[in-house]
């Protein structure tokens, strides 16, 4: 089967549209349409149903699209792989974390590794779902689990806690809660129980909503519980990291606290000799250790 022909159908697969793939191979639609025509013909089944508002794959389609995004995702493995046999770190590392760790703890920090690697280009992509780092839908992950493939290279970072936090702000204006009945005279700030997080986060929103609190705001991650707990909306559930960087923060009710979420990073075992993984692993336990310094600080100030 001819690799080109099936290359220029996976980009018309991908794009769902013969002028959108020729924009991206720098190929006239012509061009394309006649590799795809007569892949279709060598092949003897139709690949595409075609209308107006563009292509759709037909059930032969979608079975030969699986096998060339493995393949492209092979192949994008092979390139890697090829690029960090060199001794500088370079080119696109994709990284995926949740959208709390991510957007409040990991994206502020980047600047300290585009110091050290400026050539270095991270593709950040925050989302609760897990992704398949061995189909190489990522490079890297941080994870707030285990992960639970075997073929992937895990070490465990740190460890994180969900407690309960107020602006300063808020509590001059309203005195801190000094029992959980106390709640009850504040707005909660949480995520819906319903909403993708740690299990331990979600047992801890459970247990103080079973006191019937009157007033709640949920939203569905952690950055916005965060910037209402700035603005004194009420106290939110936090992770611990994020106090240590906000002053502003108060802890209340400090025996209120969930369970540990340990807190992993991942890879896929054909890239443990990858320098651009190996440069940001690096990175991000400098990082974790500067930060428990500061703890200790505050601590003992």
């Amino acid at each position: 089967m001819d690799w080109d022909k099936l290359r220029i159908f996976h980009a018309v697969a991908d794009a769902g549209s013969l002028t959108h793939a020729g924009e991206v191979l720098h190929l006239s639609q012509s061009a394309v349409s006649r590799q795809v025509r007569a892949l279709e013909e060598s092949l003897n089944s139709t690949l595409f149903h075609r209308h107006a508002r563009g292509l759709i794959l037909t059930e032969q389609g979608e079975l030969l699209f699986d096998a060339t995004r493995s393949i492209t995702k092979r192949l994008d493995a092979a390139a890697a792989r090829i690029r960090d046999s060199e001794e500088e770190v370079f080119g696109e590392l994709r990284v995926t974390t949740t959208i709390g760790f991510g957007s409040l703890w990991l994206a502020p920090r980047l600047s300290n590794l585009y110091a050290t690697y400026p050539d270095l280009n991270i593709d950040l992509m925050l989302e609760e779902r897990v992704l398949d780092l061995p189909m190489r839908e990522a490079d890297v992950a941080i994870r707030m689990k285990e992960p639970s493939q075997a073929d992937l290279v895990r070490k465990r970072l740190m460890s994180v806690q969900m407690r309960l936090y107020a602006s300063r702000a808020y509590l001059e204006k309203k005195p801190a809660p000094e029992t959980m009945e106390d709640l009850r005279d504040h707005r909660l700030i949480c995520q819906n129980t319903t909403s993708e997080q740690v299990s331990a986060g979600a047992m801890l929103v459970r247990e103080l909503l079973s006191y019937e609190l009157p007033n709640l705001l949920t939203v569905n991650n952690y950055f916005g519980c965060l910037q209402a707990v700035h603005h004194g909306l009420g106290i939110g559930i936090l992770p611990d990291y994020v106090a240590i960087d906000e002053p502003g923060l108060v802890r209340v009710l400090p025996e209120v606290e969930s369970n540990d979420v340990p807190v992993f990073l991942a890879y896929p075992e054909e890239l443990r000799q990858s320098k651009r993984i190996a440069a940001f692993r690096d990175f991000v336990v400098t990082e974790i250790n500067a930060q428990r310094k500061k703890a200790q600080m505050r601590e003992n100030a």
